[in-house]
């Protein structure tokens, strides 16, 4: 028989029923360090007192309107991330997904109403995950996430990650946008080089082209600065955000220029729930801290200690890794054993970690661990790696 809960997800055997900090206690009394942070969702960790605060001074006032009304923390937040950014508007979802909907949907209305109605194609990456929305899986183009739903959404090209030629000769009088994260998230932890962001921005501009950066996993204080398109010293046109952005509340948003949004006026896209004010009062806490300066060095203090660290436990493991990628907090460890065995080995071992693609594990830890963590957090693995190895003699 089929289970109650729709079985999509081959979920590890654990139970968490609390979360304290960089922590997560099991139903049976395990703490499980915690790196990978729901998926870079927990940004500010578990139950985090002003989060909490939060959320719950505003559920005592208000829960949901819809957006026929004006919402105050809606435009608090909106405020927060215009002050805080390339953009000059946003709009309200409730995940990355959704998100990646109206970035799509936001770049051709633009050329649609610029009167190319014809330039409806958005150049993307091998590699890439957009979500699981019929766009988001056109636009990826993996076997492994179209196969069995086609047929799929058209007016996507999909490219080499890194190819700045074939970026070029893709481009055509239909060519809308290019669409790509800033960190490779799903796909094995791949950052773009800061040169590669600038020549896409330049591409971009060349061509009369919009650029679409997809950081709803790099993006919301991961890599050290607020937003990994800093890094570059280069600003895109639209962005896609989410799970950080409700440090574990579901939000998300799409930030864009007046310009690229133009096409986007009354009654062109909605949503029930997106920037409710719930949400929207978490996610206006989160900007509070994550925008912050002193925690954004901090964050790259931290992720220098444990870049630093891991290398030191690649040495250690010849046989289990192979190397540490990635910026920020926002790391790879390209793994020699198959990575789920290791993922698994950390199971055992009390230490959380997510697979990727190319036989990489992500580290993605909440942005407010200590260095105690890190110390503990690198002890853990180190056991894990020590049970790979004994597991790959004995085999």
């Amino acid at each position: 028989m089929i289970p109650s809960v729709l079985p999509t997800y081959n979920r590890a055997p654990l139970q968490f029923v609390k979360g304290e900090g960089t922590w997560l206690i099991e139903a049976d009394g395990r703490r499980f360090l915690d790196l990978g942070a729901g998926i870079a969702v927990n940004a500010l960790g578990h139950a985090h007192p002003a989060l909490v605060e939060a959320l719950t001074t505003q559920a005592q006032a208000l829960w949901h309107v819809s957006n026929l009304y004006e919402i105050p923390q809606q435009q608090a937040l909106a405020d927060k991330l215009v002050d805080n950014t390339f953009a000059d508007t946003v709009f309200f979802t409730n995940s990355g997904t959704e998100a990646c909907e109206l970035a799509v949907k936001m770049a051709r209305k633009y050329f649609y109403e610029k009167g190319q109605p014809e330039r409806i194609e958005i150049l993307t990456f091998d590699g890439s995950f957009h979500g699981r929305s019929s766009a988001g899986i056109a636009a990826a183009g993996s076997e492994k996430m179209t196969k069995g739903f086609g047929p799929t959404m058209p007016g996507f090209v999909h490219l080499t990650f890194g190819d700045l030629d074939g970026v070029t000769n893709a481009i055509t009088d239909k060519t809308a946008a290019i669409m790509i994260e800033p960190v490779q998230g799903e796909g094995g932890i791949r950052p773009v080089p800061d040169a590669e962001m600038k020549a896409l921005r330049q591409i971009c501009d060349e061509h009369g082209l919009l650029l679409i950066l997809d950081e709803v996993q790099c993006g919301v204080g991961r890599t050290g600065k607020l937003f990994a398109y800093e890094w570059a010293g280069i600003t895109p046109d639209i962005m896609m955000v989410a799970k950080g952005i409700g440090g574990g509340f579901p939000l998300g948003a799409v930030l864009a220029t007046e310009d690229a949004a133009s096409g986007m006026t009354a009654g062109t896209h909605g949503s029930t729930y997106g920037g409710n004010p719930l949400g929207c009062a978490v996610g206006c806490v989160v900007m509070d801290h994550v925008a912050d300066a002193e925690f954004l060095a901090e964050v790259n203090r931290k992720s220098s200690l444990l870049r630093q660290k891991l290398e030191g436990l690649v040495a250690d493991h010849p046989e289990v890794f192979e190397s540490v990628r990635g910026s920020g907090l926002m790391l790879g460890l390209k793994c020699v054993a198959v990575n789920i065995d290791v993922v698994n080995a950390g199971y055992d071992n009390q230490v959380i970690t997510v697979p990727a693609a190319d036989n990489v594990i992500r580290l993605l830890p909440p942005l407010t661990l200590t260095d105690d963590d890190i110390a503990e957090a690198v002890a853990r693995l180190d056991k894990a790696a020590a049970q790979v190895e004994t597991q790959l003699a004995t085999a």
